[in-house]
């Protein structure tokens, strides 16, 4: 639980540097991992002020995001955690609507290492993520998202554990 406080407070104090310097976003996820267990996410973004490979088509860019996760379990089986990665993001070009395709690997600290039937090894793991979606004019956007979390085997058992989501986010 110490290293879970710590490594909180540590992502806390990096996201609040990147957002003092920027505006932020919000986003709230719904989903569910392969075993059915319902996920709730609140996280809270900062776009880069930085575009690579920009075209006609459109341009590589990314955003750092900062989340807590509530793991819905049965009674004794809830899970908490805490996570913060750096994402990249292909926006291809668009007027009022623009498609995405993300990617990012970034750390996580939860709060047990058990979800469902799953035992992750450690509090400590890394989260992979893809996902897809649209951006509107307005700062909107909506997607879907697969997150995999695991220790990367710096600890046994190394079951890992994944979540699939729906995503909304919008400009604080």
């Amino acid at each position: 639980m110490k290293r879970l406080l710590g490594l909180a407070a540590a992502a806390a104090l990096a996201l609040g540097h990147v957002v003092v310097a920027q505006a932020a976003d919000v986003s709230l996820s719904v989903g569910q991992t392969g075993d059915s267990t319902m996920v709730y996410r609140l996280g809270l973004q900062s776009n880069w002020d930085k575009s690579w490979w920009q075209s006609s088509v459109g341009r590589l860019t990314g955003y750092w995001d900062g989340a807590y996760t509530y793991w819905q379990g049965d009674e004794t089986a809830s899970n908490h955690s805490l996570s913060f990665s750096p994402v990249f993001v292909y926006e291809f070009a668009g007027q009022s609507v623009k498609p995405y395709i993300e990617a990012g690997i970034g750390v996580a600290a939860f709060s047990s290492t058990e979800i469902e039937s799953n035992n992750l090894g450690s509090s400590f793991n890394f989260e992979d993520r893809v996902g897809f979606g649209l951006r509107f004019a307005g700062g909107h956007e909506v997607g879907m998202r697969a997150i995999h979390y695991s220790n990367a085997g710096i600890k046994q058992p190394n079951d890992g554990v994944e979540s699939y989501s729906l995503h909304y986010r919008m400009a604080l």
